[in-house]
């Protein structure tokens, strides 16, 4: 095993294997087991530090501070600030997600073929046989009514009323214990992350991982990628380490995300009309649930319960999520005593989000300090969507048995009674007025067969430069209306696959 990260000697480190993978997340940590289980030496480049699972902090701002992309301080510019969550540790958001496995759509793949001209059948037959196998490493499972957690069960019981279907929650976890610590990463070992599962895997194959060592543009000479460059930086206090390079014989593959990697190949000297666009995400709002009985949401899973029956519909899915105590006191509404009393009641709090099918299209570009920058606003009907969402999700509370639920949408009322749950659908269309985030990012370098309208060809591979293809969700062209971390594994093993091959 070779891990080599920052240190207080500023000597310049120069590395060199077959094929260097920027990312160690979902696309990347599969691209790099796929190339070395194929017998390749594979250098793994990570912004974020090593942290063993024992080390994960307890706390919310533990976990800003020690697993997130820039103490999840990116937000969206454009006519409201939405933040952009994400990880930035070896593993990247795998350590910090709720482990949701969903396989890809079939209808994904007929959106793909009809509109950027690759996917058909053939892509989702290779695709579902890779998630058939990567759904055995990572130990998917149905999540148990034994770790539901009353969160999760008030969800289900509500859907139930309502006629709403739902689907059995899988998730990459071996024996979940339902400490609701998903978030803040899992101590126990139960989620199967790709720090835990394939980065030991490429290590012990001869791999070498660099962490803490976000990359600053790739190294192209005579329209070929011939390696990566950046300097260490420590994780906690910025402190900057000594330069490094990391040269690559075969290929490089960039899985740096959908934030990062379009401004790498900005920042590389890459030009393409299309890069950085096609951004796409599935924002989300959530809405609080007020029960009589004790709810205790973070006893038990931390996502445990979900719906698409919605997805093609409406265009929403609806997902349970706990919040801890701290972030559920950024999500109330009032202030000073006001906000006291309402926390009092956290124990009766339950709290389920939606997240949209967004058509709205955004851009990402680079920033300064290696940062990035997405402009985004939703569209006329986006906010529709997000309104019919939090208004199902409402409803889907009071069947359940909650006395009043609270929207979180300026200018409703702050606490919303059942005789009142049609207020939502008069809700400004303004996104401004509700608390949001975007997750499950999208685009940026996007794979099709248009060479004026997609950066990279149907096969991941960037146009215009030998030796370089992107492994992560910046290929894909559209949302799924699903999680898509399973999306994105099954894509990185075909793009790498086909580099091996070529």
């Amino acid at each position: 095993m070779t891990h080599v990260t920052w240190s207080a000697d500023k000597t310049p480190v120069e590395l060199e294997a077959d094929y260097v993978v920027v990312g160690t997340g979902a696309g990347g940590a599969l691209a790099a087991v796929t190339l070395a289980r194929a017998g390749f030496k594979v250098a793994m480049v990570e912004a974020g530090p090593w942290r063993d699972p024992e080390d994960y902090p307890s706390t919310v701002y533990g976990s800003l501070r020690d697993l997130s992309d820039e103490w999840m301080t990116g937000v969206t510019s454009g006519r409201a600030m939405w933040p952009v969550v994400q990880g930035r540790v070896v593993g990247g958001s795998t350590v910090i997600n709720s482990a949701i496995v969903v396989r890809t759509p079939g209808d994904v793949f007929a959106d793909w073929e009809r509109d950027h001209g690759f996917g058909g059948e053939a892509l989702a037959k290779r695709l579902w046989t890779h998630q058939d196998r990567i759904e055995g490493e990572l130990s998917v499972e149905e999540t148990t009514v034994g770790v539901y957690g009353n969160s999760n069960r008030l969800a289900q019981a509500g859907a139930e009323a309502l006629g709403i279907h739902d689907h059995a929650m899988t998730r990459n976890v071996s024996g979940c214990a339902g400490s609701g610590q998903c978030l803040q990463g899992c101590k126990g070992r139960k989620k199967q992350s790709t720090n835990l599962v394939y980065i030991p895997e490429v290590l012990e194959r001869g791999g070498t991982l660099v962490s803490s060592a976000p990359v600053a543009k790739v190294t192209i000479q005579k329209g070929r990628a011939v390696g990566v460059t950046g300097r260490f930086l420590h994780p906690r206090t910025k402190r900057k380490g000594g330069r490094y390079s990391v040269r690559a014989k075969r290929a490089v593959l960039l899985g740096a995300s959908a934030t990062h990697t379009a401004p790498i190949l900005q920042r590389s000297g890459y030009r393409h009309p299309a890069l950085g666009g096609f951004f796409r995400a599935h924002p989300g709002t959530a809405v609080f649930g007020v029960y009589d009985d004790l709810v205790d949401m973070n006893t038990g899973a931390t996502q445990g319960w979900a719906s698409t029956y919605y997805r093609t519909r409406d265009g929403f899915k609806m997902e349970t999520l706990a919040l801890p105590l701290e972030l559920t006191a950024s999500r109330l509404p009032g202030v000073g005593l006001e906000l006291l009393e309402r926390l009092t009641a956290y124990r009766h709090l339950a709290m389920w989000v939606h997240a949209i099918r967004a058509e709205t299209v955004g851009r990402v570009k680079a920033a300064p300090f290696g940062r990035f920058n997405v402009n985004y606003t939703l569209n006329k009907a986006d906010l529709e969507r997000v309104r019919r969402g939090i208004h199902t999700v409402a409803r889907t509370h009071f069947a359940a048995g909650a006395k009043e639920v609270l929207p979180g949408v300026y200018g409703l009322p702050k606490s919303i009674t059942a005789d009142q749950l049609d207020l939502i659908l008069e809700g400004p269309l303004d996104p401004r007025a509700y608390i949001g985030v975007l997750s499950h990012l999208f685009g940026g370098a996007v794979m099709g067969v248009d060479p004026r309208s997609s950066v990279c060809d149907p096969k991941g591979r960037v146009r215009g430069v030998e030796n370089l293809a992107v492994v992560d969700a910046s290929i894909i062209p559209t949302t799924l209306g699903v999680n898509p971390q399973h999306t994105i594994m099954a894509l990185a093993c075909s793009v790498a696959e086909d580099l091996i091959e070529s």
